[in-house]
């Protein structure tokens, strides 16, 4: 005989439609924790009701669908059966881009929690058709990754959409940008614009109305640092102008040395006693992983000593006690500090693996 909360999940596609809601609400509370694999009975009939009950016109089905699916992401077989499903993950993404979308927050959720699966790649080969003026006016390309982009620059404060910051696909992007295929998009410019996708990123490394974003974007421009045969270019071109970026979030009000000051990036120099650094300490230690990654070749690490960089970090390293921190700092100076061998036969070892990468968001 099925248990109480089996026959919960049974009438998940029961015929009638008042019957599905109160499931659906009394299912939420049990999407997290041991009770989830409940959504396993009957060979995970759940998930494919759950699937159907997502694309409801109706504001609240939707919602506590896509929400229990984005919960049922830490099991690692029912996020297979949601992101290997093809057909449902274009409808997401979809509907993440339709900018009458009242969900469309948690669908980033949903997405999010998905990407820890590299079929998400698949996201690469979408195309969305935009049917109004209003979408044409705002999306210049019909590849779904660009869209996600311009939802992301062009979405905050509800700008794009009044139901929906999109913050949450900045941890989109920071799980796809560990995947070869996602790591290239960032850092290839793209036909549509001709713009570097990592630059449209950037100014959100500041953006303190939302730690979502800057913890996203900082862990994206850290797994997009990966080919360091794309450094140079990402440092020096003016369109990109990636180190003023990483460098500002670390950068507090202390005094440099005037030789120091003025060999910092323009962005740096004369900073205002009340430059503060990011207040969350794990951001700060994104960056300084970074830089590190910057200083993998000798050319680099030449440039970075030209910038006046480790002025910079020894202040870091005197304003925190921070074990994680302090270690960081020391390391970064010790590539920028000591002799330079004839030849540059540094390897830094490339470590795709981000335990904050892989955590599933849950929704409560």
């Amino acid at each position: 005989m099925p248990s109480e909360l089996e026959e919960l999940v049974e009438f998940l596609h029961h015929d009638r439609a008042e019957i599905v809601q109160i499931a659906l609400d009394n299912l939420v509370g049990y999407s997290t924790g041991a009770h989830q694999q409940v959504f396993s009975y009957d060979d995970y009939t759940a998930i494919k009701d759950l699937k159907g009950l997502a694309r409801s016109k109706g504001r609240t089905t939707a919602n506590q669908a896509v929400t229990i699916l984005a919960n049922l992401c830490d099991d690692i077989i029912m996020r297979n059966l949601i992101v290997e499903d093809l057909d449902f993950l274009q409808y997401l993404v979809s509907s993440i881009i339709d900018i009458t979308n009242a969900n469309a927050d948690i669908m980033c959720i949903l997405l999010t929690n998905l990407a820890k699966n590299d079929s998400i790649n698949k996201i690469f080969d979408f195309s969305i058709k935009h049917t109004t003026d209003e979408q044409k006016a705002i999306f210049k390309s019909e590849k779904a990754m660009d869209c996600l982009m311009d939802c992301f620059v062009k979405g905050s404060d509800r700008t794009l959409n009044k139901s929906a910051e999109f913050d949450y696909l900045s941890y989109f992007f920071a799980d796809i940008s560990r995947f070869l295929q996602g790591r290239e998009y960032f850092i290839t410019e793209q036909a549509y614009d001709g713009v570097v996708p990592i630059s449209k990123l950037l100014v959100f490394t500041e953006f303190y109305e939302s730690k979502i974003r800057r913890e996203g974007v900082s862990s994206t421009i850290k797994n997009s640092l990966f080919d360091s045969s794309k450094h140079w270019k990402l440092v020096t071109d003016p369109k990109i102008n990636l180190l003023p970026y990483i460098l500002l979030p670390i950068s507090g009000p202390e005094e440099i040395d005037d030789d120091d000051m003025f060999n910092l990036p323009e962005e740096l120099q004369l900073l205002g006693a009340d430059k503060k650094r990011d207040p969350i300490q794990s951001i700060i230690c994104t960056h300084l992983e970074s830089i590190l990654l910057l200083c993998t070749t000798k050319k680099l690490r030449e440039y970075l000593r030209e910038k006046s960089v480790y002025a910079l970090i020894k202040t870091l390293h005197n304003a925190y006690d921070s074990e994680e921190i302090v270690e960081l700092c020391d390391r970064v100076v010790q590539l920028l500090m000591r002799d330079e061998a004839p030849e540059d036969a540094d390897a830094m070892e490339e470590d795709e693996s981000d335990d904050d990468d892989d955590k599933i968001v849950e929704v409560l």
